[in-house]
């Protein structure tokens, strides 16, 4: 089945309490070497027909109107699989 992937992270100068809780957890598990993580979105897009360009640009206004925060979130791909 044909989907389009939205990948959505928090921006980058905001505090990621998640990613901070996840890091500290692998720090304290024997995973020094990482030394931070963050957590985002994945989003996949179904389609029962092949994807268009016009599906991919749909996609893409649909990420920063709709699936995303613009405010505190980034789109970091839109991807077809």
């Amino acid at each position: 089945m044909p989907k389009i992937i939205v990948e959505i992270m928090p921006k980058q100068d905001l505090l990621d309490p998640q990613g901070k809780a996840v890091a500290n957890a692998l720090h304290r598990s024997g995973h020094p070497e990482i030394v931070n993580a963050r957590i985002g979105k994945r989003i996949e897009l179904h389609f029962d027909r092949e994807i268009t360009s016009e599906d991919m640009a749909n996609a893409e206004k649909l990420a920063s109107s709709f699936l995303s925060n613009d405010v505190i979130e980034d789109v970091v791909a839109i991807t077809k699989e």
